[in-house]
């Protein structure tokens, strides 16, 4: 539409900025409408799902529709937004939906550490088919979404990648998209002699710098959601009108990007796929000393500016990005990070390279021969280092590496990935680190550096000390009362209130199926019938004081018939008390008045849901019987003293949500992920936890912990060597005498 129009720039304006504001409008309030859970990255999700916590909703074939139409449409736009997280979201999504489908074939897909298996693998997968990258892929989705990994996952990753990224490159092929099966985008780099170590510094310059620049892209993403929270009149306004900010924003980029306009100055003409195809092109821009002129052909030619050289249209391109990214990003629609932050490092990078091709315009010499500069080796080096800094991965190497198909430049990405990371994880925790932090996802957070052994919190000053739980000879009116004021999913099972000895955790569907059993309808109509046999009974008897009136009163005596409309009503208001009034109705006898009949009627429903109420309180204080029901005997306990450490890392590693604290196989208390994280991040406040600055309040440094706990112990051993333990009986001589 923009090339059409050329004879008319407003024209053209409108089919620029109308295009994608009607995409990233559909997108955003068709993703609201069916599923908002589809908005965002997917990776925060995934890795607080794989952590061990259940998101509502989130894995749902609704999410599923919302999540590709809505990429769909956001990629399409134009956008500076990326595919890659939104890629594992759908693949986690289908891995789900095949694991229900196959759950109705009962077997192992019923156990749901299988499940995880699946959605591990799935994410190995939605990164392998987004850059037809599988090894890359399967490692990158162990670095972002898993703090310790099962090494049983890892073939399962690599084998379902690999055919994504197969079929990926395949239906290329079959698109006539490309001749044969070969690498994204295809580098053609010099083999002999692709860099000098003289130019290691300026790819270690690369790497620091991209490390400084991931942590700023971070924080500025931060900045933009706090500051449009803060701003309460402008949110109210925004939640009113959820169409208006993803509106603005598309409206504002596209404006910037307009070829004519701004954008001339910063190559806005291309797309994301053809800006990375010529920042990763071999020939050097920079025309200073190079014999061979390079001519500015095809897609290139949208870099070249008649009064503007290269220099300045990289730094433009760079710096507007670079906050273009980082604000379209937060508009709610499915979407990613990755791919825009992936094109300004490969940006950064090819302008060190162009400026060291000016530098040195007769290239390095070498045993004679002059190699000359290769600019879109920097491209790829400052790509990889930038989206390792933002993501926190150094993955993206390998992810590189299949990107361009050429391995040649392993040495300096990998320098520049780890230089970055390093600069980037002392200065800003991960994009998606952040994403969590921003939606307040229940993610337990990583120690900070240091030493762990001066982490003297422990256990007993973090855990809540009001736990609910349950004794072993308790009634189902405590059952009934303990479901209702909580919603744990599980409850501690104590021996008595007394003594407090933990025995075991059930979860709350059991004791929720416990009291149905006990009061269900079953067993309700159970007692009505019996009720009913016996108030005919009782009746039959009335009716027939003397043998001799017998003949008299079966003469006049008919069987009510629920004819009437007032006998209708009693009949419904029974039925919705739970009576059987059909059965009523068989042994109810009247002789002339209806009326009376049903007067009669509804005091014997009245006298039914007095004897039903008096029958539920006698259920209610029976005992409970624990037989039938699942208890987990060995759930995971503390002792009060173990540390903030050592907790962190059993929760992390096995995947926790709550722990017991036990003292001597006594209950003293519960911790979980809330109060964990609190005390992580050093803001514990919470009502019924015991106030203790985290990760400050060091003990008596006069001796240390390990050292009073020694002492402690030994007076213990002291004190039950004192008491005079059962020994076995020792012949005395007398005995061995007389044997």
């Amino acid at each position: 539409m923009y090339g059409g129009l050329d004879s008319n720039v407003f024209l053209q304006y409108l089919a620029w900025v109308t295009y994608p504001v009607v995409l990233i409008t559909f997108s955003a309030g068709f993703t609201q409408i069916l599923a908002p859970q589809a908005v965002g990255s997917g990776i925060p999700e995934m890795k607080t799902i794989l952590r061990g916590v259940v998101l509502k909703e989130y894995l749902t074939f609704k999410t599923f529709v919302a999540k590709v139409i809505g990429l769909t449409c956001a990629l399409g736009s134009g956008m500076p937004l990326g595919k890659e997280g939104p890629f594992v979201h759908i693949a986690s999504l289908c891995a789900a939906l095949l694991g229900k489908f196959m759950s109705l074939f009962g077997g192992i897909y019923e156990n749901e550490s299988r499940n995880i298996e699946m959605l591990a693998a799935a994410c190995a997968v939605g990164v392998g088919c987004c850059f037809a990258a599988p090894i890359g892929g399967v490692l990158f989705s162990i670095e972002v979404t898993s703090t310790f990994f099962a090494v049983r996952n890892y073939w399962r990753g690599f084998f379902a990648a690999t055919f994504s990224a197969f079929i990926f490159r395949v239906l290329a092929v079959w698109n006539k998209d490309e001749e044969t099966i070969t690498a994204l985008f295809k580098t053609r780099f010099r083999l002999d002699f692709p860099f000098d170590l003289q130019e290691l510094p300026a790819f270690a310059v690369i790497g620091i710098a991209s490390g400084f620049g991931g942590a700023l892209f971070v924080y500025f993403n931060r900045l933009i959601v706090q500051f449009i929270r803060k701003q309460k009149a402008i949110n109210r306004f925004l939640m009113k009108k959820r169409l208006l900010y993803p509106a603005l924003v598309t409206l504002l980029i596209s404006t910037l990007t307009f070829p004519p306009g701004f954008g001339q100055f910063m190559a806005g003409k291309l797309t994301q796929k053809e800006a990375l195809v010529t920042l990763l092109d071999n020939r050097t821009w920079a025309k200073q000393g190079i014999a061979e002129e390079f001519d500015y052909i095809g897609n290139s030619q949208a870099w070249k500016h008649p009064h503007v050289n290269v220099f300045v249209t990289l730094v433009l391109f760079i710096v507007m990005k670079f906050w273009m990214s980082a604000l379209a990003i937060t508009i709610p629609v499915p979407s990613g990070a990755f791919m825009p932050v992936f094109v300004i490092g490969a940006a950064f990078g090819r302008l060190v390279g162009e400026s060291m091709a000016a530098w040195f315009p007769d290239g390095i010499h070498m045993d004679g021969t002059i190699y000359s500069i290769v600019p879109g080796g920097y491209a790829v080096v400052g790509a990889a280092a930038l989206s390792g800094a933002v993501t926190h991965t150094v993955s993206t190497a390998v992810i590189v590496f299949e990107l361009t198909g050429q391995i040649s430049h392993i040495l300096p990405v990998m320098i520049a990935v780890i230089l970055a990371n390093a600069v980037a994880q002392s200065l800003q925790p991960s994009l998606y680190d952040s994403i969590i932090r921003i939606k307040k996802l229940p993610y337990l957070p990583e120690l900070g550096w240091g030493h762990h052994e001066k982490y003297n919190i422990r256990v007993e000053d973090i855990m809540v000390r009001d736990v609910r739980y349950i004794t072993l000879n308790c009634c189902y009116r405590d059952l009934h009362n303990v479901l209702l004021t909580g919603h744990l999913k599980t409850l501690a099972l104590v021996e008595t209130a007394e003594s407090m000895i933990l025995l075991g955790s059930i979860e709350r569907a059991q004791l929720q199926s416990l009291l149905s059993q006990q009061l269900g309808r079953p067993r309700r109509m159970e007692y009505i019938k019996e009720q009913a046999t016996a108030d005919k009974k009782r009746l039959s008897v009335i009716s027939n004081p003397c043998s001799e009136d017998s003949s008299h009163r079966a003469s006049q005596e008919v069987r009510f018939q629920v004819s009437s409309a007032n006998g209708e009503e009693a009949k419904h208001w029974c039925i919705q008390k739970d009576f059987d009034c059909v059965q009523m109705s068989q042994y109810v006898p009247y002789t002339a008045n209806s009326m009376s009949v049903s007067c009669l009627l509804c005091t014997i429903s009245m006298i039914r849901m007095m004897s039903i109420a008096e029958w539920e309180e006698k259920q209610l204080d029976e005992q409970v019987n624990f037989n039938n029901c699942k208890i987990d005997p060995a759930p995971f306990q503390l002792v009060e003293r173990t540390s903030l450490h050592k907790t962190h890392t059993i929760f992390s590693l096995l995947g926790l949500d709550h722990a017991y604290v036990t003292s001597i196989g006594r209950l003293i208390g519960v911790v979980s992920l809330k109060e964990l994280r609190k005390a992580i991040e050093g803001s514990v406040t919470v009502k019924g936890v015991k106030v203790r600055p985290p990760l400050a309040s060091f003990r008596d440094s006069g001796t240390s912990s390990s050292e009073t706990e020694a002492t402690e112990l030994h007076k213990l051993w002291d004190r039950h060597k004192s008491i005079s333990l059962p020994q076995d009986h020792m012949p005395s001589e007398s005995d061995e005498k007389s044997q």
